[in-house]
């Protein structure tokens, strides 16, 4: 069957950080950052004491306006089967951020019972969800979970894997370069390209390692991954940096797209340019990259 999901605009993912709701000083200097997605958390930050005082914290945050620059705010919610999910899940609506990460998800109804819980209760369709990829069953599970977002009505726009929480369940050793991890990873980045999903690569524990932390990043990249889920603002430029759209890159996408643009082009679906044969899904992929490239820019310049 056809992929039904109608394209949306593209979105800087590279540097998504995690702030905890129930640290404020943290919070407030979120707005100064400049990663392209923060994810305010209610979950493994929060102790169970502090989970009612910390959805008030965000609320508070909220009503004082978004992050502005082009940037999205997501808030991490406890499970809905817990015993703070359906709080977490409410108290989030109310803020309308522009998504709603879903932690530990196994399978589709992991996401789908989230969904029918925010159309329940009107939530507007910008409010968009993530889905954490973390768990054995959650990677195995990886394509099913991907294909509810084939649906025109879907929320669900990007993966985020749980490297920690996957070590944690599995036992592996994890060396450097992800030896025994690259085979899981590669599994979450090919389920969410089938159903035209972002992925957004694990977290680096030790953010004083900055060789250690690049080396990762590049690999990410190399991998297929968007951009590099974040525990410390230090990390957010290096990654910015290895997740930027190269230019080079962006010169040939302008080239694809001008070139499919000529009247003698039209309807084409391949073209010979500069020597090579260039299918009309590579000028979609490059019409991807300007736009992602344009609201970089908007970004970076504060518009």
């Amino acid at each position: 069957m056809t992929d039904m999901r109608p394209a949306r605009p593209p979105r800087p993912r590279r540097s998504v950080l995690y702030v905890s709701a129930a640290n404020p000083r943290a919070m407030e200097k979120a707005r100064t950052l400049s990663a392209d997605a923060i994810v305010f958390d209610l979950e493994d930050s929060v102790a169970p004491s502090e989970k009612e005082a910390a959805r008030e914290r965000l609320r508070a945050y909220f009503a004082e306006g978004p992050l502005g620059r082009g940037r999205e705010a997501v808030i991490r919610i406890n499970a809905l089967a817990g015993p703070w999910g359906g709080e977490d899940l409410l108290a989030a609506r109310a803020c309308r951020p522009d998504a709603i990460l879903i932690p530990k998800v196994d399978e589709p109804d992991d996401v789908t019972s989230v969904a029918d819980v925010l159309s329940e209760t009107d939530a507007p369709d910008t409010l968009r969800l993530w889905a954490m990829i973390e768990t054995p069953r959650g990677v195995m599970n990886a394509g099913l979970i991907a294909r509810a977002a084939r649906g025109p009505a879907s929320r669900l726009d990007c993966f985020v894997t749980g490297t920690n929480d996957l070590v944690k369940e599995t036992g592996v050793d994890l060396q450097p370069g992800r030896t025994y991890l690259t085979p899981w990873l590669m599994q979450i980045v090919l389920a969410a390209r089938a159903y035209r999903l972002d992925v957004i690569d694990g977290v680096y524990n030790d953010f004083r390692d900055a060789g250690g932390f690049l080396a990762e990043c590049r690999e990410g990249r190399a991998m297929g991954f968007d951009g590099k889920s974040l525990i410390h603002p230090a990390q957010i430029e290096p990654v910015n940096a290895a997740f930027g759209i190269d230019p080079a890159r962006l010169a040939e996408a302008r080239e694809i797209v001008a070139a499919f643009a000529r009247p003698e082009n039209a309807g084409a679906g391949v073209i010979n340019l500069n020597g090579r044969m260039v299918e009309r899904l590579h000028a979609e992929m490059a019409a991807a990259l300007i736009e992602k490239a344009r609201r970089l820019e908007e970004m970076t310049s504060g518009h």
